[in-house]
């Protein structure tokens, strides 16, 4: 029996012995990096990372000038103006178009050619209101002297009834008495002689008695009575009273217009003389009128008698004839020419002619010669010279020199400002930023103006942030107004969309609000450009719609491209490892596979990391971190816990513990490290973003399977021939190498503690919370992640307040007796 338990010791030992000599290597490595060479590996990527840095910027510097400075690789030697350096001579016979004279021949056809015309709806709609205001005075003016004729026709005529409402007060009052008397006397002679005879009766003016008018009028009125009776008479002179008061109100309403408007229409043809019906008439006629030659069109520079026949053809077919006047006189003063040059069919017009012209041919003998030694090269020489191919081209150095040189400070730039935000780029990070700028001269090259700034403003300020964003945007912008040939106004406008979605792209949460981003690019564009046009004058010499046109054609684009980006998106974050806000988001929905996995297989575990997330986000959020970072990092920093999860007391629901019948802290210690390795595992099978898998190692850093080394240690004491190695008993870490794995490893820490607090109060949580705080300080695990002392208490105080908002006291219920 002694001999079989010295065995089994022995077994025991060796077995012990491999353990620690297997981990003490991975551990001395790990831990001589943290004590010793941790700044030393630091230094050493700094160096490895500045010494690719010139790699890479010669590789942006050479790639930019190449694609901006394609124009500089082939420049003619010889140009329109240099001197020859030697006779040229035709090396055969060749026919060669004259471009210089068949250009000439063309601009004269298409000058030639007419404008077309189009009508001018402004213009229109002004004639239309003048028109209209003119026949709303007369409609007033009709409107206060009352309706006419008043009364029935067929007992009074149009002209009596005219007379009647227009005579003069005292023909009035005698015509009233006459009336009168002939109620009395049958005879008219008797009515007359008596009112001749009788002194003062009626005042003898030949003005108004011997009027045609006022014998008819009598004449009629006294029919009326003869047919009809005395009282209808009556009735009728008294409505004659009423009438002849209004029509003095608007006669009056006439004077008062031609006073103020002594170019009225009005001033000569009153529009008191026509019956409702004719004025009616007259009114649709002249509106007709008017439509059917604005309809034809009114040219500039029409004369005068041209026009005033047309108005007449109108108006004689559409107009009674007494209102013919009016209506010739109303036409004539509103009507103006309507047409105006339609720009874009008279620039087509004049291409179609210019097209048609055939171009201008030149025979060109075998052995002439082209250009004398010493001479001035001409333009129509330097075509022939081009024709034969013998225009020798060159590299311009000087320009490429100088383009390299623009281009070379653009990339320091980037650099300064990349070093100043402290933005941690790797080398598929510039890549990416290169490829997308380059997206810009290229798009260019192949001959729109409309490249992709859009695409570039949305995916850089999405992935590196507004700065970074509005920075390449900025320098494109002068890097292409000096290398290709683009509008200054279409680099204005495509940079102002760049970075519009450089500096909300970030900031946004959802595809959806980065899709109304691309609208409002969109707009962005059209606007500035449209406004830059206007400021620059150039939308008055053809035509404001032109240049709205164009406009709407760059806003098009800024919207094609922003949908481009927003295709593109997904992609790129996953070919080049990118986390953006909308990214973290979906990675911490709980309808991710792995989630809800670790939510079924270990519900411990992911109870535990709903909590740190809480802790650690409280505390990112107060110390303006990456919170979506946090979140998400911290949702998977625990998900190779799924390999064993009943190796983790916060899966074993007060079951029996696995490592108290394991009996070996060797093995329970590699059951704890293992979620680390496990974790990366899983984490790269489900292709999750580096950063995400940062917190899995991280989070542990090489801290101390404190439980485990000192049951080990409690071994040892047993058997003195066990040694113990603390490095057996440390993660192999990173140790945190960011703020946020270094707030998660944090909270990690304090959770399971705070849990463990019933009755505490918050003074003895904060403690406890500033105890482990200062282990993990103590113990160098946070040296790399930029967290200083001063940020630590303030974690220490964030995590107690979330503590508190957990466990604060609950109202007491009174305990209800139970009936029966």
């Amino acid at each position: 029996m002694k001999k079989q338990s010295f065995f089994q010791s022995l077994t025991q030992q060796l077995n012990w012995g491999r353990r620690h000599k297997t981990v003490q290597s991975s551990v001395i490595s790990t831990y001589e990096g943290k004590r010793r060479g941790k700044r030393g590996k630091k230094f050493l990527a700094i160096d490895i990372k500045f010494q690719r840095s010139p790699v890479i910027v010669a590789i942006a510097v050479l790639s930019l000038t190449g694609m901006m400075g394609h124009k500089l690789y082939t420049q003619p030697q010889l140009k329109v103006g240099t001197t020859a350096p030697e006779t040229i001579k035709a090396t055969s016979t060749r026919t060669i178009e004259d471009k210089k004279q068949t250009r000439l021949q063309r601009d004269s056809a298409s000058k030639v050619s007419l404008p077309v015309l189009m009508v001018d709806g402004e213009v229109n709609q002004k004639i239309d209101r003048n028109l209209q205001k003119i026949l709303n005075e007369g409609n007033e003016i009709r409107l206060t002297a009352g309706s006419f004729p008043f009364f029935n026709s067929s007992y009074l005529s149009l002209s009596t009834q005219d007379y009647l409402r227009g005579a003069t007060e005292a023909e009035w009052q005698s015509l009233l008495q006459v009336i009168e008397y002939r109620q009395q006397q049958n005879s008219l002679k008797v009515t007359l002689h008596k009112l001749r005879t009788q002194q003062g009766s009626v005042k003898k003016t030949p003005d108004f008695f011997p009027k045609p008018d006022f014998t008819q009028a009598v004449a009629e009125l006294e029919a009326y009575r003869i047919s009809t009776s005395p009282d209808n008479l009556s009735s009728l002179l008294n409505q004659i009273s009423q009438v002849r008061q209004k029509y003095r109100q608007g006669k009056s309403k006439l004077a008062k217009l031609i006073s103020t408007k002594p170019d009225s229409i009005y001033k000569s043809i009153s529009p008191l003389k026509f019956t409702d019906e004719d004025w009616s008439k007259t009114q649709m006629g002249i509106q007709q009128s008017a439509e059917r030659i604005l309809t034809q069109g009114i040219a500039p520079g029409l004369p005068q008698n041209l026009l005033q026949d047309a108005v007449s053809l109108q108006v004689q077919v559409l107009v009674p004839k007494q209102a013919e006047p009016l209506a010739n006189q109303v036409l004539i003063q509103v009507l103006q020419p309507n047409l105006k040059q339609d720009t874009a069919q008279t620039r087509q017009l004049a291409a179609q002619a210019a097209a048609g012209v055939k171009p201008v041919m030149i025979t060109v003998r075998k052995g002439q010669i082209i250009v004398s030694k010493g001479k001035t090269i001409s333009e129509q020489q330097l075509e022939i010279l081009e024709a034969y191919g013998l225009v020798r081209r060159e590299v311009n150095w000087f320009g490429l020199t100088y383009l390299g040189g623009a281009v070379a400070v653009a990339v320091a730039i980037f650099a300064f400002v990349e070093r100043r935000i402290h933005h941690r780029l790797r080398h598929r990070d510039y890549l990416l930023v290169l490829l997308l700028t380059l997206s810009a001269p290229l798009v260019t090259i192949l001959g729109t103006p409309y490249t992709t700034w859009s695409t570039i403003g949305l995916l850089l300020g999405s992935f590196y942030g507004a700065t970074l964003g509005v920075t390449v945007v900025s320098l494109l912008m002068g890097l292409l107004s000096v290398s290709l040939g683009i509008s200054k106004v279409a680099i204005l406008a495509g940079a102002a969309g760049g970075i519009l979605g450089s500096c909300l792209a970030q900031k946004l949460r959802s595809r959806e609000e980065l899709a109304v981003l691309g609208v409002g690019i969109a707009l962005t564009k059209g606007g500035v450009y449209f406004l830059a046009k206007l400021l620059l004058g150039a939308a008055f010499p053809f035509g404001s719609y032109i240049v709205i046109q164009e406009a709407g054609l760059f806003a098009l684009s800024g919207l094609v491209w922003s949908i481009v980006a927003l295709g593109l998106s997904p992609y790129l974050e996953k070919l080049f490892d990118i986390v953006t806000p909308i990214r973290l988001a979906e990675l911490a929905s709980p309808n991710r596979t792995l989630l809800k996995r670790l939510a079924t297989e270990a519900p411990g575990t992911f109870q535990h990391t709903l909590f740190v997330a809480t802790l650690a986000e409280a505390a990112g959020k107060k110390l303006g971190c990456n919170v979506e970072l946090i979140r998400a990092g911290t949702l998977y920093h625990d998900i190779g816990k799924m390999h064993d999860p009943q190796g983790f007391i916060e899966n074993q629901m007060g079951g029996p513990n696995k490592h108290d019948e394991i009996q070996d802290p060797w093995h329970s210690a590699a059951i704890i490290k293992k979620h680390v390795s496990e974790g990366l595992a899983i984490a790269r099978k489900h292709s999750l973003p580096t950063a995400i898998q940062a917190f899995i190692p991280e989070h542990q850093g090489t801290m101390q399977i404190a439980y485990f080394y000192h049951q080990a240690v409690q071994f040892a004491k047993e058997n003195p021939e066990i040694k113990v190695d603390e490095a057996d008993f440390r993660y192999d870490g990173p140790i945190p190498q960011s703020r946020e794995t270094g707030i998660v490893m944090l909270a990690d820490s304090c959770e399971a503690a705070l849990r463990s607090l019933k009755d505490a109060t918050p003074e003895q949580a904060l403690t406890m919370v500033n105890n482990i705080l200062r282990a993990r300080w103590q113990d160098h695990q946070m040296i790399d992640s930029g967290l200083n002392r001063e940020e630590m208490t303030q974690i220490a105080e964030i995590f107690v307040e979330v503590w508190q908002q957990f466990h604060h006291k609950r109202i007491a219920y009174p305990k209800m007796k139970s009936s029966g």
